[in-house]
């Protein structure tokens, strides 16, 4: 009875200086996060410094190679892993004037992999595509925008977010603007429809018909927001220019104004760029050949300087390896940290990683993925994973509860198809889940949007995470075991099972046909 009596006190004793030595470790996280934070000197090094990151773009490149000499200067070990290759395209200036029937600079970008202007730029007629009868008209018309710049976008009638009208206007005079923008909307799309073109055809072929540019305005619902993606032209530059600019130079030409501007886009086609992923690691002094990662896609769209998407992902991720590295530099598993390319084309580098290293999967003990804004951690799901409740629970009950209080979970919850580069790893049977945050007008405002800047990030937002984040890492590290991959039968909307998801072969050479 004595030796048990004393075998348990032994073993109280020993759980006791374990848990000690946890939670020593866990607030040195807190303690280096909060008191010794670079997370606003690496956002600047990277958003101001050098930019938006457009796969296939030597800004990407420069990207790359800053953060494996970053992380090499922290002591972490970084490469970057090529995965394919993409269209090489750099940006250059931008000027539209307005002159004619007055003087004006216009607010406005060329859209990413837009031919560029001829040199000095070209100034022509603004016209509208007119409500013609069918394509033949259509095609009858076409040789009259030769010389001109064509407007292919929907007018917008109002240059106010949904929110400003219901905090101002009567309510009767909200619901008319509605069915207004509604009607509207209704004439173009069919009005684009009698040309027997599409989305992507359209533009293709104006420039053969020899316009001189396209013009388009991709209004993002909110002030002074528009998104920048890509262009359809082959030969001639595209544009996107402001709610408020388009929609002058839309009036001015259906009146019957003739409004003239001049455009020089300037970019360069640089050939074909090799694409990456940058990997970093910390090695794991006990199992090493088993693993915790952090994700983060590391492109963005470049109207902006892809602050929130996915800038803040970013650098919360290196602050947490920054962090990790400082209080924590040998974990019991090594500590692994993705930065992909090429995630807005469609995951591309996450499921090159997936697909070129089949041995790591089985071995990988949780993944965290963070991506949609700069917000606080809002929302985490199981992703399927039917135990996900019990290591999740235990390791998030460690973070400091002002962090997690607001944290809403959903157990087992679906497997994400797609959405973010989680959903790369979740395909093949990796508990990976997705750190989503608090939106902060994303959608409207920041996502994919020219206002994507250095500005829009809430620093204190993003230390929160970096200590959640660091906390669970940490303590995934030091589980016992790998934990449960058992997997739930998903649910479709209508209630019925469906499949899990299946892994996809990323697009390894992309933007060249």
């Amino acid at each position: 009875m004595k030796k048990r009596y004393l075998f348990g006190m032994g073993l109280m004793l020993l759980f006791g200086i374990q848990a000690m030595a946890q939670d020593q470790v866990i607030d040195n996280i807190i303690k280096e996060a909060r008191d010794n934070s670079q997370l606003k000197s690496i956002g600047h090094e990277l958003m101001d410094g050098i930019g938006p990151r457009l796969v296939g773009s030597p800004q990407m490149q420069k990207a790359h190679d800053w953060a494996v000499k970053k992380y090499q200067s922290w002591g972490i070990e970084a490469r970057n892993e090529q995965w394919g290759e993409w269209r090489g395209w750099e940006r250059g200036i931008t000027h539209i004037d307005m002159m004619e029937p007055w003087v004006k600079s216009l607010s406005g970008m060329q859209l990413a992999w837009s031919p560029a202007s001829p040199k000095g730029g070209a100034m022509g007629e603004v016209v509208i595509i007119p409500d013609l009868a069918d394509e033949a008209a259509f095609k009858a018309w076409l040789p009259s925008v030769k010389g001109k710049y064509v407007m292919i976008s929907a007018p917008q009638i109002t240059g106010r977010p949904d929110y400003n009208w219901e905090e101002w206007a009567t309510e009767e005079s909200f619901e008319k603007m509605k069915e207004e923008r509604t009607e509207l909307n209704r004439a173009w799309n069919e009005r684009l429809q009698k040309t027997g073109q599409g989305r992507r055809e359209l533009p293709q072929a104006l420039e053969d018909a020899g316009a001189l540019g396209i013009i388009t305005s991709y209004w993002s619902q909110g002030f002074g927001a528009n998104k920048i993606f890509s262009a359809y032209t082959k030969k001639v530059p595209t544009v996107d220019i402001s709610l408020e600019d388009y929609g002058m130079l839309y009036r001015l030409a259906e009146s019957g104004k003739k409004p003239k501007i001049h455009l020089n886009a300037q970019s360069k086609e640089t050939g074909v760029a090799p694409t990456f992923n940058t990997i970093a690691e910390i090695k794991g002094s006990e199992k090493p050949d088993e693993y915790v990662m952090l994700s983060a896609h590391f492109d963005s769209w470049d109207g902006g300087t892809g602050a929130t998407d996915n800038g803040t992902g970013t650098i919360m991720m290196m602050e947490v390896m920054r962090v990790l590295k400082q209080v924590y530099p040998n974990p019991k598993r090594t500590i692994l940290v993705g930065h992909w390319g090429s995630e807005e084309q469609g995951l591309n580098g996450s499921r090159a990683f997936v697909e070129d290293h089949p041995e790591m999967m089985d071995k990988i003990q949780a993944l965290f993925n963070q991506d949609n804004g700069t917000g606080r951690v809002a929302n985490v799901s199981g992703q399927g994973f039917v135990d996900s409740y019990e290591y999740l629970g235990r390791w998030m009950n460690k973070v400091p509860r002002e962090i997690t209080r607001d944290v809403e979970t959903t157990f087992p919850g679906n497997p994400g198809g797609g959405g973010s580069d989680y959903a790369s790893f979740v395909a093949a049977g990796v508990p990976a889940f997705s750190l989503s945050s608090l939106s902060w007008s994303y959608y409207n405002y920041t996502w994919h949007t020219n206002l994507d800047t250095y500005d829009k990030i809430v620093f204190d937002d993003v230390q929160n995470n970096v200590i959640m984040a660091a906390i669970m890492v940490y303590m995934a590290c030091e589980e016992p075991d790998m934990v449960s991959r058992e997997r739930r039968i998903p649910l479709g909307r209508n209630g019925e099972p469906t499949e899990w998801p299946s892994m996809r072969s990323p697009t390894r050479k992309g933007g060249m046909d």
